[in-house]
């Protein structure tokens, strides 16, 4: 991961210090949003999230998403506008 996506770079190791994750992928998808709200020149406002963790077992997907907002919670107060979320417990089937 290179030093030119700072917010990026904070997103991934902000989930793997919480979540301990066994397999985590953080994508920005800013240029997918240009002109649309929220955009800035230079990205990192728009990010998809894959993320599998045994911290989600036995939690609903809006647990799981809830438990992601509260850790990233700087990130989404500030530069993120949006973040797209896919996370699952080891085991589950993908779908």
């Amino acid at each position: 991961m290179s030093n030119d996506q700072p917010v990026r770079q904070a997103i991934t190791n902000k989930l793997r210090e919480t979540f301990a994750p066994e397999s985590l992928d953080v994508i920005d998808e800013s240029h997918l949003h240009e002109g649309h709200a929220g955009h800035r020149p230079g990205g990192e406002t728009h990010f998809r999230v894959y993320i599998v963790s045994p911290a989600f077992e036995g939690k609903s997907r809006i647990e799981r998403h809830r438990m992601i907002n509260a850790a990233l919670a700087a990130e989404l107060a500030g530069s993120v506008h949006a973040l797209a979320i896919k996370a699952q417990a080891p085991g589950e089937k993908v779908g």
